[in-house]
């Protein structure tokens, strides 16, 4: 299932990604560090961010109200969210809000917004947003996980690490992405360096025999054996993906 918005990007314009919310301190953050922080520094990508708040119809700044119907908790009010999501409306990439209902951000999706030209994301605070004001706008729902958050901030840098790490002459091996976890429906092997014995406990011989075809063999073998372990989700979509790819050869 594809994100509504999401098209080919211009090779020679930058990722973007702009960013709505109100705690606009909270970026860079991470993000500003390490392999995407050298790539924001480069002009690979590049990062938008937009205060809610600035928005707001009164002097107070005010972003949320009560809930209708009752309950704890406030909502995000759909006038000051809508105004927001004006103002990015001619940005680049797909509207996305930052939701635990949303779909699951998995490896597929990430490669996805990656080939694109970059995103827009809504992060929700407090009880959420105005369910109308998405509605009206078309936003796709996004989720990291099955658990609650206390804004959209954290997955908002979630979700934009793994997808920058991707876009080129950000990570310096370009083997390296194809190696990782769920990258081919498995998760990544175990790894190992020096000392060779540490502790009492050797690196595993196949991996110091210099013999790459037994290196090849023993990564596959352990990423399989790890995934049917821990994760068996993803060891029955791989054996069925496996098998459809034998029945299409024959």
């Amino acid at each position: 299932m594809s994100v509504p918005g999401t098209e080919p990007r211009d090779q020679g314009a930058p990722w973007t990604a702009s960013v709505l919310t109100i705690f606009p301190e909270a970026f860079p953050g991470i993000l500003g560090l390490s392999l995407a922080g050298r790539a924001l520094e480069r002009g690979i990508w590049r990062l938008e961010v937009s205060d809610i708040r600035d928005f707001a119809l009164d002097r107070h700044r005010s972003v949320d109200d009560s809930p209708f119907g009752g309950g704890a908790g406030m909502v995000m009010r759909p006038d000051v969210v809508d105004a927001a999501l004006a103002g990015v409306a001619e940005r680049p990439g797909p509207l996305v809000y930052l939701s635990p209902r949303g779909r699951l951000l998995d490896q597929e999706l990430v490669r996805e917004l990656a080939a694109g030209p970059g995103v827009r994301l809504l992060c929700g605070r407090y009880e959420g947003v105005d369910e109308r004001v998405l509605e009206a706008r078309g936003v796709a729902e996004v989720s990291v996980g099955d658990y609650v958050l206390s804004g959209g901030e954290v997955a908002a840098q979630v979700l934009l690490d793994a997808v920058v790490r991707l876009l080129p002459g950000v990570m310096g091996n370009a083997e390296s992405p194809a190696e990782e976890s769920f990258e081919r429906g498995l998760l990544e092997y175990p790894q190992y360096t020096r000392p060779a014995l540490w502790q009492g406990r050797a690196v595993p011989e196949a991996l110091v025999s210099g013999h790459h075809a037994r290196v090849r063999q023993w990564r596959r073998e352990r990423a399989e054996e790890l995934t049917r372990q821990r994760r068996p989700d993803l060891w029955s979509r791989y054996q069925q993906a496996a098998g459809s790819g034998r029945e299409s050869k024959d």
